[in-house]
């Protein structure tokens, strides 16, 4: 356990994030060689299939995480006030919920799979691929829900580099029974999906393992399993307030996945390109974000309101740091990444892919800001602001799927996300700035 209300700031963020950076691009470099395998043993068509899924895996994922990083926060409150006890009540609560949660999203899942596929106007030609796909990757719903509550458990109180190490065995074993599955077995595309899956249940064994096993101080027993009065509620409305952002926004992208399969299958696969190597892009900005909920979380259960406003100062010159080094780096070598990903001569393929990434990293100067904004809000427990840039970044989706995509094509798909950071950043500087840390702890 780290305690991180002690300590410079800018050192005691980076030292947190690091590991949460790791794992992220651990992730998104799997994603990269499934993109890379399915394009080259099964075809072009098939990578399309996952691109065309991804958006809606990617809300399940998010709510997940999103819920369980709410529940996070008041675990990571109680820790940073030293109220051990309450603490595994909230650990007790967290647990209940997860399951619970996971359960409902599976059901509801196999349920609506299809008729959101048609939504989303998937091509004929990958439909039946997508929807296996798709079907199999939901049956790991419990496992990502598990390892999520787990990892975020931990970075709550402060270790963020065991789950990374939980990741890393998932990942290797993921991309090892890609190629067993697709190239040896010749599973095709549900091969790669069940790869998804086993994976997922090996990650989120270590990871509940390690949890229960090293850190059995902090696990509930006896009468903490009984939440008092009002716990839940609070555990509710923070984690819901989380995992409803994430999916408020992948609601606005699923929109705008739908705009996106319109324009034919080759540009669903330079978009399912350039968005594997744009998300390990944004992991360095997010990973900052998500450490300062941690941080702030710990520090305002603490009462030093003052050290969360230096926080957020040193989080803002870090990421704005990373941006520049980030642009430098993809204007080099983000046209050879994209021909190594598609494995692919299409001109349309590679310029699309180029383009997105290209333009949408020179926005990250608005999108870290972004991030550490939101999560520090988050840490504060300011549920409502948070969600209500989602619900505009949502907006401004809708309204690129509506107007920018038929009248500029995939060029409007560019230039939505960058327009909704700068709505966001707006809106969340003009909250951060009108109400202090001290006024917040002062209400609660």
């Amino acid at each position: 356990m780290k305690d991180l209300t002690k300590g410079y700031p800018a050192k005691v963020i980076m030292l947190f994030a690091i590991p949460l950076m790791f794992g992220n691009i651990f992730q998104q470099l799997y994603n990269i060689a499934d993109s890379m395998i399915v394009s080259t043993y099964i075809g072009t068509g098939a990578l399309a299939a996952v691109g065309a899924t991804a958006v809606v895996s990617n809300t399940l994922i998010g709510f997940i995480n999103g819920l369980t990083q709410g529940f996070s926060i008041l675990i990571a409150n109680s820790f940073g006030a030293k109220d051990m006890k309450r603490m595994r009540r909230y650990i007790a609560g967290t647990i209940i919920l997860t399951v619970c949660a996971a359960v409902v999203l599976t059901v509801l899942g196999f349920a609506f799979i299809a008729p959101i596929l048609h939504a989303l106007k998937t091509p004929g030609d990958i439909f039946g691929d997508a929807l296996s796909y798709v079907r199999i990757i939901l049956i790991g719903t419990m496992f990502t829900a598990i390892y999520n509550m787990c990892a975020n458990t931990l970075r709550a109180v402060g270790d963020s580099k065991r789950p990374l190490y939980c990741l890393i065995a998932g990942v290797v074993t993921n991309i090892g029974l890609d190629l067993l599955f697709i190239r040896v077995f010749h599973w095709g595309i549900k091969g790669a999906a069940i790869a998804t899956v086993l994976s997922q249940a090996l990650t989120s064994v270590l990871c509940a393992a390690y949890l229960v096993l090293r850190f059995k101080e902090i696990m509930p027993t006896g009468d903490e399993w009984h939440l008092e009065e009002g716990q839940y509620h609070g555990l509710i409305t923070s984690g819901l307030s989380m995992g409803l952002m994430g999916c408020i926004v992948n609601t606005g992208t699923i929109i705008l996945q739908s705009a996106i399969n319109g324009l034919g299958t080759d540009i669903v696969a330079a978009h399912t390109a350039g968005r594997r190597v744009f998300d390990i892009l944004m992991v360095m900005v997010y990973t900052e974000g998500v450490a300062m909920t941690t941080y702030v979380s710990q520090n305002m259960g603490a009462g030093k309101v003052e050290r969360v406003r230096r926080g957020v100062r040193h989080a803002n010159l870090i990421v704005t740091g990373i941006t520049t080094i980030l642009i430098i780096v993809c204007y080099a070598f983000g046209e050879p990444v994209i021909r190594w990903i598609t494995h692919t001569d299409n001109s349309v393929i590679i310029e699309s892919g180029v383009s997105y990434i290209r333009i949408g990293v020179l926005f990250f100067y608005v999108l870290g800001p972004l991030f550490v904004l939101r999560c520090s809000l988050q840490g504060m427990g300011r549920k409502v602001v948070p969600v209500i840039a989602s619900v505009l970044e949502m907006l401004v989706k809708i309204l690129s799927a509506m107007l920018l995509v038929p009248a500029f094509g995939y060029m409007g798909v560019i230039f939505t996300e960058p327009i909704s950071w700068v709505v966001m950043t707006i809106w969340l500087t003009i909250s951060y700035l009108a109400k202090s840390p001290e006024k917040v702890l002062e209400e609660k």
